[in-house]
């Protein structure tokens, strides 16, 4: 109890700032992706497009943001289950899910296991809804953006049939199958899109949109930017959040130290000044020391009785207007000097 912080403390405070440090770093850079897009410029394909690309800097805009329709730049992927349904990203995913029993929470708690997942994917194009413009734009690299625009056009869940042998195993191991799920998701052809990255004119004239070569998110996402961006602020106010929320509990961990070491110190400087009172004590006999402290000296008479008995300090702390000695009752009280 004499140390200045526990460890217990110690290692709060540190958690708390290791913990709000991450999280600051995760909302700045947050931050950092919300206003780059927000300073974007916002296109969409057109017949206009290939003159303004033309006119940047090495025919190239290093970030912008381009609304279009899907349109497969070859033959498209066909849908496992629907068909007639085309796209250009399938992804078939085949997932187990499992009860597995918490002998600590003494229930079944789910979990689930991925079994297959298969993505395919072929060149694509972003083009303009009005039928007349022939500009098209090659997506690059797609499956680099940060989350895949996926639609989910079919999901089944196959639940075992079991014995009641099958449930008395599980029931032994704690742990049985729940059932399989099988999804399927694509980009389907004609699907409004916009691509977030770098877009540039090749030598061939031919336009290109591809994760930026200088540093930055790539971003593919059904609708328009601003989903993108709604989404990103959310993010970027919960890491916020939490690195507050961790700033404030170090905060209070700091202060609830400090404030205990101030009262240790109060403590400890109240002793001293008492210590020469002490002395001045021992070195005093009894004849002369206040009848109620033991430590002051005597210092004022008791009227009506006389008595010189108490320091001022005990004559105003007593309960009531009563003599120490012969408890008579006090009229006044008159200090007394000693030269």
């Amino acid at each position: 109890m004499d140390k200045p912080i526990t460890p217990g403390e110690l290692l709060c405070l540190g958690s708390s700032l290791a913990f709000s440090g991450l999280f600051y770093y995760l909302y700045r850079r947050k931050a950092r992706v919300v206003a780059r897009i927000q300073e974007a410029p916002k296109l969409q394909v057109d017949d206009n497009l290939p003159a303004l690309v033309s006119a940047a800097e090495g025919r190239c805009l290093p970030y912008v943001a381009l609304e279009g329709i899907v349109l497969p730049a070859q033959a498209a992927l066909t849908s496992h289950y629907h068909e007639g349904l085309q796209g250009v990203i399938q992804k078939l995913l085949l997932k187990e899910h499992r009860l597995i029993w918490n002998s600590l929470a003494r229930s079944w708690s789910e979990s689930e296991r991925v079994l297959s997942e298969q993505i395919y994917t072929v060149p694509f194009l972003l083009a303009s809804p009005a039928p007349e413009a022939v500009t098209q734009v090659s997506v690059d690299s797609p499956l680099q953006a940060v989350c895949l625009p996926l639609e989910m056009v079919y999901e089944r869940f196959q639940q075992p049939t079991h014995s009641f042998r099958d449930l008395l195993g599980q029931y032994l191991i704690g742990e049985k199958p729940k059932g399989i799920l099988e999804t399927e998701e694509m980009l389907r052809v004609g699907a409004g899109l916009t691509g977030i990255g770098e877009l540039s004119l090749q030598s061939d004239g031919s336009l290109h949109l591809q994760p930026p070569a200088q540093g930055g998110e790539f971003f593919l996402c059904l609708g328009d930017w601003q989903t993108v961006l709604s989404e990103l602020e959310s993010a970027s106010g919960l890491w916020k959040g939490a690195a507050l929320l961790c700033a404030a509990a170090g905060l209070a961990v700091l202060l609830h130290v400090l404030c205990r070491a101030y009262r240790r110190c109060r403590a400890k400087q109240q002793q001293e000044d008492k210590e020469p009172d002490g002395e001045e004590a021992r070195g005093r006999s009894p004849e002369e020391s206040c009848v109620v402290c033991l430590c002051r000296p005597r210092e004022c008479v008791l009227l009506g009785c006389g008595h010189i008995c108490c320091c001022f300090h005990c004559f105003q702390a007593l309960p009531t207007r009563l003599c120490p000695i012969c408890r008579g009752p006090i009229d006044r009280v008159v200090p007394l000097y000693q030269a």
